[in-house]
């Protein structure tokens, strides 16, 4: 009996054992969360001690104060580390304040830049036939160098040379009348004062009220009629000034409005080629104010700076073809308002009285905003420019002085009066 009870007592504390360590390893194997406490794999193996003591919970956190700290315990068996997040508001560098721009600066005090940039050691030898003895300036030098004193003679000396050069009547009776009036007050005692009366009256002559100086932006795009009669050098003039404004950094669009001749249109694009400009042109004989009316389109939706159309030669004398011209700025008119921009009459220099008449003609046709004198290197009458000026009213904006891209130069009445008078070299003596 004492057996029995003996076996009973051993079997009770064998399974009260056995219950307490199957009550641990469950406690062991299962999955705790806690605030601020991360997740524990089931399956990564626990610490060798005998019994592994529970983290402690993070005490709550306060109101207004940090996140709580994130505990990672990783999948190995060594302590968790513990990684605070630090406090936004705590420990950040301090940010200089950004400085205000500074004001822009005042140009308003700056000095003016000059409306004229012109070449003038150029211009002085594109104008040397006119400075040679049978020239205008030659033969000035030689009446007035011939002069021991001034007479009443002397007017009608000057008026011969004026009438002969090309300068025309009106315009040399106007330089008399003046040269008289201060011959009347005893103000030219000498050969040189009537020098220096002359260039100033060429002067005053020359500088022409409207737009003066380099091409302009008045719109997008600007667009610049040429015109002229056949061989005047409209088609160079484009490519030369294209060039000029293309090194400028402006984007420039030729437009082949001469569609009577198929050289025009292979010679324009030619320059197009030359200058890395697009060229736009229709067919052999079609309607010219189309083309230029698609070509102001293509010009816009391209977003182009300046658009250059070319025209064909028109004869002066035919009212048809003069009707033609007025019907192409109506067209680009409608294409753009307020174009053309420019409208430049082309006028050979060498063509003397007859390209005074060509130009009367188309002024009455069109509203010319410039005029651009070509081969002026090739005529020794270049007072041909005071008659045209004068008469027409309209300024000069550019002069052609030889075959190069920088022949065409801006015009200066200044410049060029000083350039065809020699006022810096020579001097009358008396």
């Amino acid at each position: 009996m004492e057996v029995v009870i003996v076996v009973v007592v051993l079997l009770i504390v064998l399974g009260v054992f056995w219950s307490r360590q199957r009550a641990r390893k469950a406690e062991a194997s299962t999955t705790w969360n806690d605030a601020g406490s991360g997740t524990l794999d089931a399956s990564v193996p626990r610490p060798s001690e005998p019994e592994a003591k529970k983290p402690e919970a993070a005490p709550p956190a306060e109101t207004g104060s940090a996140k709580a700290p994130e505990i990672h315990l990783p999948a190995t068996n060594i302590a968790p580390e513990i990684h605070i997040a630090p406090d936004p508001t705590v420990g950040l560098p301090s940010i200089a304040p950004v400085e205000a721009s500074p004001p822009p600066p005042d140009r308003s005090k700056e000095a003016p830049r000059s409306a004229s940039h012109v070449d003038y050691q150029s211009l002085r030898r594109g104008l040397a036939k006119s400075r040679q003895d049978d020239g205008f300036f030659g033969r000035l030098r030689s009446l007035l160098g011939s002069k021991k004193q001034i007479d009443k003679g002397l007017s009608e000396e000057i008026e011969e040379l004026l009438l002969t050069s090309d300068v025309g009547v009106k315009t040399t009776e106007r330089i008399l009348s003046s040269i008289n009036e201060r011959l009347g007050r005893g103000e030219l005692s000498d050969p040189n004062r009537v020098w220096e009366a002359l260039s100033e009256e060429a002067c005053r002559i020359l500088d022409v009220d409207g737009r003066k100086g380099q091409l302009s932006s008045l719109g997008s795009p600007t667009v610049v009629l040429f015109v002229g009669v056949n061989g005047a050098g409209k088609t160079t003039t484009i490519g030369k000034l294209a060039k000029q404004l293309k090194a400028q950094g402006k984007s420039v669009m030729l437009a082949a409005g001469d569609t009577f001749r198929a050289a025009a249109v292979e010679q324009l694009r030619a320059w197009g080629e030359r200058t890395s400009c697009e060229v736009v042109f229709g067919k052999e004989g079609a309607d010219p104010s189309s083309v230029l009316f698609d070509a102001v389109a293509q010009a816009s939706e391209a977003k182009i700076d300046f658009l250059l159309a070319d025209t064909a030669g028109r004869l002066h004398t035919k009212t048809n073809l003069m009707a033609e011209m007025t019907k192409i700025e109506r067209s680009l008119g409608k294409a753009l308002a307020g174009a053309p921009h420019e409208t430049f009459l082309v006028i050979d220099s060498t063509n003397g009285q007859n390209a005074l008449a060509q130009a009367r003609e188309f002024k009455e046709a069109l509203p010319i905003s410039g005029l651009v004198l070509t081969k002026l290197d090739g005529t020794a009458r270049g007072g041909v420019v005071l008659g045209i000026c004068d008469t027409l009213g309209v300024p000069v904006r550019y002069v052609g002085l030889g075959e190069r891209t920088e022949d065409l130069q801006e015009f200066g009445a200044a410049e060029f009066v000083e350039a065809l008078l020699g006022r810096d070299e020579t001097r009358i003596s008396a």
